[in-house]
């Protein structure tokens, strides 16, 4: 027996088996950005947990791979590059699909200004480092010098995305290593010197740090947990090249399952090191403190002034590399968003010779732009606050894509031991994970003392950004629903459940 295929699913003229299992992973390893998230991520997750890091890492592993399993399953059946917004429509209609389509495109926008600020941090920061001249390092902290920068950086990626899978894979393979190995020798020069005593602030490895039991209270665990989460996204990039893949329809899921055991194990042993050199206090090495750029901090004790621009040049490799990378699933989520008629047709361009969602990656560019340009003109606490409420646009979709595999599959549930567990009990407890943190973050977001404790009319910028950006997007979807009406009625993408058919032979 085998699922028929869906027949409403589209092809989107995307160029077929562009990329196969390693590439995959690559790319979706470069989304994560391992080294540029653990710099950003790494100050404020201690700050709420303390010495239980390591815990929060491998707590905040479990529901995304739990809804990595919901994601797996529903890509076998319908492989399509809308993912999330596919998915969600299938099982729940077109406007929690849409939404959740919506959830995905601006949590992107979010972290691609992230990326592009911390690129630009440290690329002035490793210029000033390489110069010897703490003046340049400084131009970073000079907003007409900083913001034409990043907007330099952003278009850079722009234009590569803009070239097609192949371009995006090559430059990957080079940046992705390149990170990962300076990784690596950071953390075995950290364990190493910090097992010599070679710090004040060093402590001995504790088993307990992987506790999240010991963690003071359930606030700091769910806010903790929420920053986890974000350090985590980018893995689902492996489905949204599903249409490009070679190998067949295994292989995106394959490719994500990869990608997270990766990404946790660097997490892990980068967090202990981390612990083990500069402990959780709030002065000298302490990262216990508001340097947002840990590394930066880090890089000179641990490795030496040589080693340690190696360590700079991996930060700027990796924001670099997946500012470039994570322009793949919000233009290919547009792209079949426009595909099915729930955004305006000219997202469903796609380049005639590089085979890419054209249009839709120009706009994702433009857009973060302006994002991020208003962000940084208005609030000094940019970084922070949006990674907070990038956490809530993330537990958003992936916790509706993980409910969309129970309702999807619910007449299969009771068929076989392994459907029940894999199709619904595993997404479902990913998914109430996941709405848990979403609600409990929701509600610790309106103090303003969260996050940066910048507020607006005395509510907490977190909440403001958050809940701001899911109103925007149901004013949004109601305005295209007015001139789009077919998706909204349910004519082009429809509500249906999976239809199991025999074998030929």
């Amino acid at each position: 027996m085998h699922y028929r295929d869906e027949p409403d699913i589209r092809d989107k003229g995307l160029s077929h088996n562009a990329i196969g299992l390693v590439g995959s992973v690559v790319v979706a390893i470069s989304t994560v950005a391992p080294v540029y998230t653990l710099t950003g991520a790494l100050g404020p997750t201690v700050r709420e947990v303390g010495l239980h890091l390591p815990a929060v890492f491998l707590i905040g592993f479990i529901p995304m791979l739990l809804v990595a399993f919901a994601y797996r399953e529903l890509n076998k059946v319908v492989p399509d590059a809308g993912t999330s917004f596919t998915w969600t429509v299938k099982a729940f209609g077109p406007r929690v699909g849409w939404m959740t389509g919506w959830g995905l495109v601006m949590a992107t926008i979010i972290v691609l200004s992230n990326l592009a600020g911390i690129g630009t941090s440290f690329f002035y920061l490793t210029l000033g480092k390489l110069a010897g001249s703490d003046w340049v390092a400084s131009w970073d902290h000079n907003k007409a010098i900083h913001i034409p920068t990043t907007m330099v950086f952003i278009a850079a990626a722009t234009a590569i995305s803009y070239r097609g899978m192949t371009v995006t894979k090559r430059v990957q393979y080079f940046l992705v290593i390149l990170q990962l190995s300076v990784l690596a020798l950071f953390i075995v020069m950290a364990v190493t010197k910090a097992q010599a005593g070679d710090f004040d602030t060093s402590l001995s490895f504790s088993a307990g740090w992987l506790n999240p039991f010991g963690i003071d209270n359930f606030a700091a665990l769910t806010a903790g947990l929420s920053l986890s989460i974000f350090m985590y996204w980018g893995w689902d990039t492996a489905l949204t090249m599903n249409e490009e893949t070679a190998g067949g329809r295994n292989v995106p899921g394959r490719a994500a399952m990869l990608t997270l055991l990766v990404v946790v194990t660097a997490y892990l042993l980068t967090g202990i090191a981390t612990l083990m050199v500069a402990g959780v206090g709030d002065t000298g090495l302490g990262l216990n403190t508001d340097n947002e750029n840990i590394f930066a901090k880090l890089a000179d004790p641990v490795m030496g002034s040589g080693l340690g621009t190696m360590l700079y040049v991996a930060v700027l490799a990796s924001s670099v590399a997946s500012l470039q990378t994570t322009f793949i699933p919000v233009a290919r989520t547009a792209l079949a968003m426009a595909t099915y008629e729930a955004l305006p047709p000219a997202f469903a361009r796609v380049h005639p010779k590089y085979r890419t969602p054209g249009y839709a990656t120009i706009v994702a560019g433009v857009v973060t732009g302006v994002f991020y340009t208003v962000m940084t003109l208005v609030s000094t606490s940019v970084l922070q606050d949006t990674i907070a409420a990038l956490g809530l646009m993330i537990c958003f979709y992936y916790a509706l894509t993980a409910f969309s595999s129970v309702r999807y599959f619910r007449h299969d549930l009771l068929r076989d031991p392994r459907d029940f567990l894999i199709k619904g009990l595993m997404p479902l407890a990913g998914g109430l994970m996941l709405g848990a943190i979403f609600v409990k973050t929701l509600v610790d977001a309106w103090s303003p003392g969260y996050g940066s404790g910048s507020s607006v009319l005395g509510v907490g910028s977190v909440f403001v950004i958050g809940v701001g950006v899911l109103v925007i997007g149901v004013v949004v979807m109601e305005v295209i629903r007015g001139r789009n009406p077919r998706f909204f009625r349910g004519e082009v993408l429809k509500v249906d459940t999976p239809v199991l058919v025999p074998d030929e032979g």
